[in-house]
């Protein structure tokens, strides 16, 4: 059985046990620490989940983790695809509720994806994320969620001349959420693809059509030794490079750092001066089947290093301490679940020419399907 097979299968199976992800969740909360997620902080987790099918318990799920903010706030993500039952629900509630934007917009990504030779399926395949803004912005229940593409399909390697798939998955996310094409902004997206080094590659494209107007791209693979700066400065981000460089250097002096990927914004008039950086202890690609599943300490050294760092709270810290384990079990009256958990990534944000936030990305995924 392949993963398509085995994530239809436990849809089928998740549905039987109840209605939607705040059903799903409420069976998990044990598993999760007030430390990370406050009482009421969970309940507007549950709000937003209660608008979701079970049936996204079937992909990987998670939470967002401010490390920099003592509020024990979180941010909530899902996965889903055309064509299983996750993604269905999106092109019903569209048919449904003209009114419903999320909606619309999956509805109008999933058409760009099963148009006959679709390119973008090409590069992306099926599958999209949305990022439900919760804790970050409690108070705006109607905002929409940043959508979030990978390049499963198609590698965009540094150097392999793939400037055109760029510009179309960019271009699918951006009349999707119904901004207008902007050929500066894709531009510029395609120019930060071909500054990158051959051993890189372009690893997500996102949009945030409920905040200011950015195409975000994290690019994997870096150097972190030496790879960074040139990068930076070739693309003209707007920031010191500089800071970027020592943040890197303090790391690797507490942890050993294999590689790093950033985040940077696209807009119209060049780079934002936001930068996303994330260390790398193990190498990982988005095409491993395992791509998902962390080993159990991967992330440790990342952690033991922010330790370092006043700005971020040690309790958080310490919850995030046994949160990648073994798989479990969990029973439903359908029988037998696995459960998996892990981190996902962990990425530092430099802004002001200094390193402001942290946040720990979490996923958690259930299996419904035969061990062998």
């Amino acid at each position: 059985m392949n993963i398509d097979e085995a994530v239809l299968l436990t849809q089928d199976r998740l549905a039987e046990e109840g209605d939607t992800m705040a059903w799903l969740l409420e069976q998990l909360r044990n598993r999760v620490s007030p430390d990370l997620i406050g009482v009421r902080e969970w309940g507007l987790v549950l709000d937003r989940a209660r608008q979701l099918p079970i049936t996204m318990g079937a992909q990987p799920f998670g939470f967002e983790l401010p490390l920099h903010d003592r509020r024990p706030v979180a941010d909530f993500g899902v996965s889903l695809a055309s064509g299983n039952r996750s993604g269905d629900f999106f092109e019903a509630q569209a048919r449904k509720d003209e009114t419903d934007k999320t909606a619309g917009a999956v509805r109008r990504l999933f058409g760009k994806m099963e148009a006959a030779h679709s390119s973008l399926r090409e590069i992306v395949g099926r599958k999209l994320m949305l990022e439900y803004d919760v804790g970050s912005a409690p108070g705006e229940r109607k905002s929409l969620p940043g959508l979030f593409l990978r390049p499963n399909e198609r590698t965009l390697s540094g150097g392999a001349g793939l400037r055109h798939d760029v510009g179309t998955v960019v271009d699918a996310l951006v009349s999707c959420v119904g901004w207008e094409r902007n050929a500066a902004e894709r531009e510029n997206a395609e120019r930060v693809y071909l500054a990158q080094p051959e051993d890189t590659r372009l690893d997500s494209f996102g949009v945030f059509p409920s905040r200011e107007r950015t195409v975000r791209l994290a690019i994997m693979g870096f150097s972190a030794a030496d790879g960074i700066g040139p990068y930076l400065e070739n693309t003209e981000w707007p920031g010191r490079v500089s800071a970027v460089e020592t943040v890197l250097a303090r790391l690797r002096e507490r942890a050993d750092i294999v590689s790093a990927g950033l985040n940077v914004d696209v807009r119209a008039d060049g780079l934002g001066p936001t930068l996303g950086l994330t260390p790398i202890v193990k190498q990982r690609y988005t095409q491993d089947s395992r791509y998902w599943i962390d080993g159990m300490t991967d992330w440790d050294p990342v952690l033991d290093a922010l330790g370092y760092e006043e700005f971020v709270v040690p309790e958080k810290l310490a919850a995030l301490a046994d949160w990648a384990s073994k798989p479990s079990t969990l029973f439903g009256k359908t029988g037998p679940f696995l459960l998996l958990r892990g981190i996902h990534h962990i990425k530092l944000v430099i802004s002001g020419n200094r390193l402001e936030q942290a946040k720990a990305y979490l996923y958690m995924v259930l299996s419904g399907a035969p061990s062998n």
